[in-house]
């Protein structure tokens, strides 16, 4: 390529007025291509390219196992490791044996595809989905007798290739994954096939070269589709004479796939009219709907019409509310691509990938840079998010500032004009609203400035106001519908007219609107709603609803006309019925990205051997004299960390922390490191553990049980017995654990009598543990650190269904505070040691003060119990909250739920790379601690893998990696880490809640507790004067926070309701005396009934009042009275 075209490909506006290409015969030449640009200057700039093309690459190229010894190209396929090599398809004879060797079978017809760009971008799906060949619809349970559905073989030409790859390297990776998983294809006896797909070279191949098109204003675009046209012919034209002239008995259709209207009727007007062809064609062009919908007049059992992608409304529907001649235009149109790269440049609109906010799909943000500072920019409605889906690159226009959000009349006079919006922004805000109850929440949600160190907030004058900025999206630069989602379809239910006072749900709302039958007969338009509160509806078309109503699937979005209420998809797969255990576990993980895949094979080769021995090595410290032990939950496999405690002979204590040393069989940079840091944590569900790294680490070479030798990376301490320290130490060593107790073993150690434990040496290291551990943390204490509380419980389940049976309340015992200490102990020291060597580079974890903000609906209701909640300092708070529970230890946990309810009052604490943050923003609130850091579990969190390589290059027994000497990439981990930490603890959530509907609902197959009466605590009381009177509950028995609604009040607008927004307080007088019959006011103490309740497509947990009696649904008592007098 000349200078002078890389001069013209940088102008804004290039014009091609001219193509002249030469022909040339020989088996490998070139073909040059001139072109002539004209410049928005009017100079007319000439370009000249080469390209090699060659008559000897035949009909294609497939790989193939390799059979000759010694093949060198390696692929992973289906966890085994193969030998590929490529192999050329020489003769037109060759081809007619590969396209019948496949498993396909259409009668006496055999298909073959050739494909082009926009089928490998938009239905992938279709190309990998496998057909069992029993013709039944269903894949066989063995897996191996699948076949492709829709060719006997599939042709992609590498223009197609080359092109998904520019504009999507998601698709590129899965179609190069499918033309690798073809070698794998045949049955292993020399039966047929199962897939079958040829790449073809048309780019250099002598005969699928095109003419100079006559359209002066032609784009590479056309060029493109021309080729891949070409290539159909090619094909077809082969097929034909190679039948034609064997006179065989046989049909050999070609099909040229393409969405492109324009390009199938180009494929008919170029082939020449052949009446010995049929249909006068040498091949058809079809859309992948027309292609698919007559494989399925075929053969019924297909069910792949569901699969094709969408990509416009459907105007062939017969819904009766919907006019189709006159189409709704709901949005406004997307800016075209050459005035956004202006507008861009010119810093009209900025650029930031949208992120929905998690509860709800029609608000959000999108980041962007506006000099060297990061802000975000709050987008809320419709209209200003304008199509954009959670994960879309964008291009947005900031409103002007007197749109911008800050005072609180803005707020208010914003929430008043709900009235005016839209029927999904009312839809989303509904969701947010559900009755449901649930598991509470440990902390609150995150900050973008907590998160990412983004700005939220924006000085606008001179005084330094704050606002914060609000756009709208003005185009979409980059699409994110690569996802699968979650979620189940609602079909309109055919019931009985509803009562007038029977509010209908949001989701039938817009199921009514917007599900249609086609015209085709086969087809009808549903509506899904995925479990993720930041994707709006999904509209699919689909042959099969009746058979998705009740199941959980997986859908993909395709695209987003501004002609529609909302995106159109595609269904992807059914995952079970909806409410089952394993269906609804494999939803958590979909919805919150938890990788689940089995290990990589090329993970698997980075471990040891399985006869592997752990011996003293040079450079390591041998502790194995020493009486190391570990304290965990009982059935704790992932042993991290051991402790020990010995008499120095000056008087002094040696205690030291052990680590697994995970870095020694993880070696940075490799397979299985790679794989780690993509994971970073382990996933803990209520009846299963999604590890980290393979089991072989995790549950033996590098947990520390007991009786065995391991390797350790030990931080050792010499302190007085007062708790002083005088010396540390840092060792990679190797250790003996002599024992792994439970936390309940320890402390019947630690209460055994000194008299008894002079010999004992596992009880006199414990207690020596115990009097370091309660003077550490007096000190901590002393410095402000606090003592917080979760409602967290723990199920019981049956041994063999692990269906719920009983819920119990986690027992903490004073050897859960002694682990405690000493891991805190060794974190903060750690992140000193790391960050004195690293100032810059050293991965920490802060946790930020918390907003006031945050913290005043707290203090308002802690007044209301005579408690005064300081929060300037955590020293402050730490002691404004011992004192409310001096003055609350009448009830005990109205004192711990104060503490759960400051908890919430603040954000998680996050990683960060120090470089990237001012040091008085390295503070940890919690802990009260300047620097601290995460170094005691490296099997289970990668933060701790990356400080273990910083330590060991601080203490210089290793050196550290490069990839840890980047600014950068320390970023990218950090966020990854918070990402992923924060989704296992969704996730665990989410299993705790699953598992917590079972046992509600009675279990699956009638274990578990069923409905429940329990004592609750009053959280919060909606006393707006428009509002449905309710109150929020704590329910401490099994940790469910749920909203307690007094409809039947709300119905009859009953007067002698009393709101008091002053103490927080529903009262209820009677009507003929007027005095107060009964009241509920924030921490009261009250009984509500727990179930569930059950519709079509979702499970509801509910919290129903019982007492006070004055203030419960009298239908709620009636039926307790009932249920009482049936167990009588």
């Amino acid at each position: 390529m000349s200078d002078q075209e890389n001069d013209a490909a940088m102008m804004d506006e290039d014009q091609i007025i001219m193509d002249d290409e030469n022909q040339p015969s020989s088996s490998l030449h070139t073909l040059p291509t001139r072109r002539f640009y004209l410049t928005r200057r009017g100079k007319i700039l000439q370009s000249t390219t080469e390209r090699y093309l060659r008559d000897d690459l035949g009909y294609g190229t497939m790989l193939v196992p390799s059979t000759v010894t010694g093949g060198k190209s390696t692929e992973t396929i289906a966890g085994k490791i193969v030998n590929l090599v490529p192999w050329t398809i020489e003769s037109v004879s060759s081809l007619w044996n590969v396209v019948t060797s496949t498993a396909s079978s259409y009668g006496n017809k055999v298909r073959l595809a050739v494909i082009d760009t926009n089928v490998l971008l938009h239905h992938m799906d279709v190309l990998e989905y496998l057909r069992a060949s029993d013709d039944d619809g269903n894949n066989d349970k063995d897996g191996e007798n699948k076949h492709i559905a829709i060719a006997n073989a599939i042709v992609i030409p590498q223009t197609a290739l080359e092109e998904c790859r520019h504009r999507s390297l998601v698709m590129y990776r899965r179609a190069t994954d499918l033309i690798r998983s073809s070698s794998s294809g045949e049955d292993g006896s020399g039966g047929k096939r199962k897939i079958c797909f040829i790449v073809f070279a048309d780019v250099h191949h002598s005969d699928t070269q095109i003419k100079a098109l006559d359209n002066n204003d032609a784009i590479i675009n056309d060029e493109n589709d021309a080729r891949l046209r070409k290539v159909a012919w090619f094909y077809g034209n082969a097929l034909y004479n190679h039948l034609h002239d064997r006179s065989m008995d046989q049909d050999a259709e070609v099909v040229f796939l393409s969405d492109d209207v324009q390009s199938r009727k180009l494929a008919l007007l170029e082939q020449p009219s052949d009446d010995n062809v049929a249909d006068g064609v040498y091949y058809k062009a079809r859309s992948m709907r027309q292609h698919v919908a007559l494989l399925q007049k075929e053969d019924p059992t297909l069910h792949l019409l569901d699969m094709v992608a969408q990509f416009n409304s459907a105007p062939d529907s017969t819904n009766r509310s919907v006019d189709n001649a006159s189409k709704e235009i709901y949005y406004s149109p997307h800016i075209d691509s050459s005035d956004l790269s202006y507008g861009l440049k010119s810093n009209r609109y900025y650029q930031g990938t949208y992120r929905s906010n998690r509860d709800s799909h029609t608000e959000g943000y999108v980041t962007i840079r506006r000099g060297e500072d990061r802000v975000a920019v709050v987008v809320k409605g419709s209209d200003d998010i304008n199509r954009a889906v959670d994960g879309d690159v964008v291009a947005i226009e900031l409103h002007s500032i007197d749109r911008w959000l800050g005072s609180a009349e803005e707020e208010q006079s914003d929430k008043q004009k709900g009235a005016g919006k839209k029927e999904s922004d009312q839809a989303g805000e509904s969701a947010k609203e559900s009755p449901e109850a649930g598991i509470a929440a440990d902390t609150a949600e995150p900050t973008l400035k907590d998160i990412d160190n983004i700005a939220e907030e924006v000085a606008v004058d001179e005084e330094g106001q704050l606002r914060r900025p609000t756009g709208k999206v003005a185009g979409i630069i980059r699409r994110n519908f690569h996802k699968n989602y979650c979620g189940s379809i609602c079909t309109i239910e055919k019931v009985e007219k509803k009562e007038d006072n029977d509010t209908p749900h949001p989701h039938d709302v817009i199921a009514e609107k917007h599900e249609r039958e086609h015209a085709d007969g086969v087809t009808s338009t549903v509506v899904f709603f995925p479990i993720d509160n930041r994707i709006p509806p999904i509209l699919l078309r689909t042959t099969q609803r009746d058979r998705l109503v009740g199941m959980r699937i997986l859908v993909s979005i395709d695209s987003w006309p501004a002609d529609s209420e909302y995106p159109l998809g595609h269904y992807v797969k059914t995952l079970g019925v909806t409410g089952t255990k394993d269906t609804e576990t494999q939803v958590l993980l979909q919805e919150f990205r938890i990788p689940c895949e089995p290990f990589p094979a090329k993970v698997l080769a980075c471990l040891p051997p399985a006869d592997y021995k752990i011996e003293l090595e040079p450079g390591r410290l041998d502790m194995r004299h020493l009486p190391v032990l570990s304290i965990d939950p009982p059935g704790c496999k992932d042993i991290d960390d051991a402790l020990h405690c010995i008499e120095l002979p000056n008087g002094n204590w040696q205690c030291g922390v052990h680590i697994a040393d995970v870095t020694h069989y993880v070696e940075a940079g490799s397979a299985i490191d790679l794989e780690a840091a993509n994971r970073s944590t382990s996933t803990y569900l209520v009846n299963k553990r999604l590890d980290m790294l393979p089991s072989l680490l995790t549950t033996d070479l590098c947990s520390l049980k007991g009786n065995v030798d391991r390797f350790a990376f030990s931080v050792l301490w010499e302190v007085t017995p007062e708790a002083e320290v005088v010396d540390v130490e840092f060792h990679k060593s190797i250790i003996h654990s002599i024992a792994a107790l439970t936390y309940q073993q320890a402390q019947s150690l630690i209460d055994k009598p000194d008299k008894d434990c002079r010999d004992d040496i596992q009880a006199g290291a414990v207690k020596r543990l115990a009097v370091l551990a309660r003077k550490f943390r007096e000190r901590r204490i002393r410095a402000g650190a606090l003592t917080l509380a979760s409602p967290e419980v723990k199920f019981v389940l049956d041994s063999e269904s692990l269906n719920p049976t009983d819920v119990q309340a986690y027992t903490l015992y004073e050897a859960n505070a002694l682990v405690e200490e000493f891991m805190l102990l060794a974190n903060v020291t750690v992140s000193k040691k790391i960050l004195r060597h690293y100032p810059t580079l050293s991965v920490l974890r802060r946790h930020p003060a918390p907003n006031r903000s945050m913290f005043d609906g707290l203090i308002q209701k802690a007044r209301t119990k005579g408690v005064s909640i300081c929060i300037d300092d955590s020293k402050k708070l730490a002691d404004s909250l011992d004192e409310a529970g001096k003055k609350l230890s009448d009830n005990p946990y109205l004192d711990k739920l104060i503490r759960i309810l400051s908890t919430r009052c603040m954000s998680p604490a996050q990683y960060f790379c120090s470089g990237e943050y001012q040091a008085k923003d390295w503070h940890h609130y919690g802990l009260a601690a300047p620097v601290y850091t995460h170094f005691t579990s490296p099997i289970r969190r990668y933060a701790d893998v990356c400080v273990h390589r910083l330590l060991a290059a601080a203490i210089g027994v290793a050196p550290l990696p490069v990839f840890l000497s980047s600014k950068s990439h320390l970023h990218d981990l950090a966020a990854n880490m918070n990402r992923r930490h924060r989704a296992a603890q969704l996730a665990g959530r989410a299993s705790v809640q699953l598992h917590t509907l079972i046992f509600f609902a009675g279990g699956e197959e009638g274990e578990g507790g069923g409905a429940k009466e329990e004592d609750a605590y009053v959280l919060d009381v909606e006393t707006s004067p428009n509002s449905e009177p309710s109150f929020t509950v704590m329910v401490p028995r099994y940790g469910i926070e749920g909203r307690v609604r007094l409809s039947h009040i709300a119905a009859k607008d009953d007067e002698n309701l009393i709101r008091d927004p002053e103490r927080h307080r529903l009262a209820y007088k009677d009507a003929k005396s007027g005095k107060m019959k009964a009241s509920v006011a924030v921490f009261d103490k009250v009984r509500v009934k727990i179930w569930v309740r059950s519709s079509r497509d979702r499970k509801e947990l509910i919290v129903d009042l019982l007492e006070p009696r004055a203030l419960a649904d009298p239908t709620v008592l009636e039926e307790k009275e009932r249920t009482t007098k049936k167990k009588k």
